[in-house]
């Protein structure tokens, strides 16, 4: 018998148990808004874009940085409108403005209507569809790689490959500011782990050196690090590895689409897409902006991954509509490199400017553009004036960054125009002017 109030009235388990369990949560939840490090998740109520409206008012529209880049060549009648500037976004791993890109939209709404909502089942059984297919193929000749194969989301993929390919024989090597994901695959896998310090190459050189005894040594590195801006130096790592007989494994997460000459990311901005064995990425920011992941690299490693990888094996296959938006985004940047090439300079302004304003910019040549100020309370604080001056921007703070670290990240899309920048700009130099971030 159901007790309690009608359906939909929020109910708490009883017990002294349940009690003990509710006060600790509550008192480490305090501890969190303590420390100035509460996350706190805003509410958009339109398109991902440069321009938003938040729940609760302000209006936006792409205005014409998308136009102006091609970027919505068929735009219907209300995306033409010249609305409101409203909330300008940076923030968002929108990097080339796909996200609501029409084409995009319509290869989703396409897909949905052919294939449906979704297989309701995992690949082996009878959750592959052709458009599965077709895109782990396109995205293995983006990458000009044998084969790929699709996960639910780049987390996934990365937790689902190290246990399957690694043994105790083998050995790891991270870098030891990697993504959470893959610090949470290697800690799944049973291989001797080595952690080498954040792209110093003389101590992965020490690791390598120290890791010989083991069968098969595999270095992994991001591509892009999310939380500094800052590029691996792959030549250097494919130089040790191929010294001291190692693969070399790298997530690219912040780099396809639009790092290097065609997109296809830091191996192709530096030169070593031979080099490179393995390449996990995500279809959830540059691509589409919705949602997957995938591995690419060696058909015989894909073939095995389909057979091992308990997230592939035991999660439900991608819905139609998100691959409908992926393959349609690698549509467009297998057409052209226009949008891909259009990131340098917008990048290069908003770094300058800041610089020159007083601000430290992390990393280097990447849209990621980390403010970096130290305090937590401080990244909090000047965040939410950003928002009261219609910068959408957030603070970053441990356990997401060091502590002592805390930064604003900001993230440059291809669809924000030069004046977009500006008043961000501006809006930080007041902003940090008045809390003493600059003098």
């Amino acid at each position: 018998v159901l007790r309690g109030g009608g359906a939909g009235s929020p109910r708490a388990a009883s017990g002294e148990a349940a009690a003990q369990l509710r006060r600790r949560l509550e008192s480490e939840l305090e501890d969190i808004r303590g420390a100035g490090t509460w996350k706190s998740e805003r509410v958009i109520a339109s398109r991902q874009g440069p321009h938003l409206r938040l729940a609760g008012g302000g209006a936006g529209a792409y205005g014409t940085a998308g136009r102006a880049l091609g970027l919505f060549p068929r735009c219907d009648a209300r995306a033409s409108l010249s609305l409101p500037a409203g909330i300008l976004n940076f923030c968002a791993n929108n990097y080339l403005g796909l996200s609501s890109h029409p084409e995009v939209i319509r290869a989703a709404v396409e897909a949905l209507e052919k294939f449906g909502a979704g297989l309701s089942s995992v690949r082996f059984i009878c959750g592959t569809q052709s458009i599965h297919k077709d895109l782990e193929e396109k995205i293995a000749r983006f990458h000009q790689r044998e084969d790929a194969i699709l996960y639910a989301s780049c987390f996934d993929a990365n937790a689902g490959i190290f246990e399957a390919l690694l043994t105790p024989e083998d050995a790891v090597l991270s870098d030891e500011l990697n993504h959470a994901s893959i610090i949470d695959g290697i800690r799944l896998c049973k291989a001797n782990k080595y952690r080498y310090k954040h792209m110093d190459m003389q101590d992965l050189e020490a690791k390598l050196q120290d890791a010989q005894k083991h069968r098969l040594r595999l270095v992994a590195t991001d591509g892009a690090f999310s939380m500094d801006g800052d590029i691996a130096p792959l030549r250097e790592i494919c130089q040790l590895a191929q010294k001291y007989d190692a693969l070399v494994f790298i997530d690219e997460c912040h780099a396809t689409g639009f790092l290097g000459p065609n997109g296809r990311g830091t191996d192709e901005l530096l030169g070593v897409m031979d080099k490179v064995t393995i390449i996990n990425s995500t279809l959830g920011k540059a691509l589409g902006g919705a949602a997957g992941g995938y591995t690419t690299g060696p058909k015989p490693l894909i073939d095995l991954l389909r057979q091992r990888s308990r997230p592939y094996l035991f999660s439900n296959s991608l819905p139609p509509a998100v691959v409908g938006c992926a393959s349609k985004a690698l549509d467009l940047l297998l057409e052209s490199n226009a949008i891909a090439q259009s990131m340098a300079a917008k990048t290069q302004r908003f770094r300058s400017k800041m610089t020159a304003a007083g601000f430290t910019i992390s990393g280097k040549d990447h849209p990621i553009c980390p403010v970096m100020l130290g305090d937590a309370r401080l990244a909090a604080v000047m965040a939410e004036d950003m928002l009261n001056r219609g910068i959408y921007v957030i603070g970053f703070s441990y356990p997401v960054v060091p502590k002592g670290k805390a930064r604003i990240r900001v993230q440059i899309s291809a669809v924000h125009s030069d004046e977009d920048i500006d008043r961000c700009v501006e809006a930080f130099t007041e902003v940090g002017r008045k809390h003493g971030a600059l003098p």
